[in-house]
């Protein structure tokens, strides 16, 4: 692939996940009713990205088994590819092959291969990343794994802190964090994960990794333990004033271009 990220033009970004559809029962004695919602995690996150003069495409939950690419040559379209709270089913169980048991490309595998191939991939933690709630997420279990900079639990890998947990930097100097204060809000949990042999822990949180960033064949991979919006990010951490520098920091290192 060609990385245009390291050119003139702005950084190509696709962003995945962080929405969601709610049914909701509404029990009023005798009586009952149902209502729909449909909801998006990903505001301020994607307006700090605009702002920064990204070129990005946003491609929603119930989205990705008809626009998520599903060929290299559809990802080269892209400098760096953004998985937020969407789980690995979302990707593997495509419409052709779960609704009409057709054979279809496993969209994993590709964005695995288009990584190695010099592309950028940042997982963002959440109650759909990693292994996830439940252990329903499933990434340990998919062609993804080998390109993440961490090794995933096998089963339900939530912390859950709501006192709130603070950031603590083992690399404050890394590019990734494009020269962020090393002072972040409160966190209120993410994802235990560990950092693979070869891959650098930037920051962690208790005994855990947080932020932890790797090379893997020509392309970079970044994972973020915790989230980019509520609830584990809170109000403190979305408004924050570096908000925006850190993010476009994160994507612009993921990318292999220049801050």
């Amino acid at each position: 692939m060609t990385n245009s990220g390291t050119g003139s033009g702005p950084l190509r970004v696709l962003v995945a996940g962080e929405s969601w559809i709610k049914n909701t029962i509404h029990l009023k004695g005798f009586d009952q009713f149902h209502t729909t919602e449909y909801e998006e995690g990903a505001g301020e996150f994607l307006a700090a990205l605009d702002r920064a003069g990204f070129a990005v495409t946003y491609v929603r939950a119930h989205e990705i088994s008809a626009r998520f690419p599903k060929t290299a040559e559809e990802l080269d379209a892209f400098d760096v590819v953004v998985l937020s709270d969407i789980g690995s089913n979302s990707f593997l169980l495509s419409d052709e092959t779960f609704l009409r048991s057709e054979r279809s490309a496993n969209k994993l595998a590709v964005l695995a291969d288009w990584t190695r191939g010099g592309g950028g991939l940042v997982m963002i933690g959440g109650y759909m990343s990693f292994t996830g709630f439940d252990g329903r997420a499933r990434y340990g279990m998919s062609p993804l794994a080998p390109v993440l900079p961490v090794t995933m639990l096998d089963h339900d890998d939530r912390v859950e802190v709501p006192e709130g947990v603070k950031a603590e930097f083992d690399q404050p100097g890394h590019a990734v964090l494009g020269g962020t204060p090393s002072e972040w809000p409160l966190l209120l949990g993410y994802n235990r994960l560990t950092a693979k042999p070869h891959a650098t822990v930037v920051a962690h949180t208790a005994d855990d990794p947080l932020l932890v960033v790797g090379e893997v064949g020509s392309g970079r991979s970044v994972a973020f333990a915790s989230d980019l919006a509520p609830h584990w990010a809170p109000p403190e951490f979305v408004g924050w004033p570096h908000y925006q520098q850190l993010w476009t920091s994160i994507l612009t290192w993921a990318a292999g271009a220049q801050a």
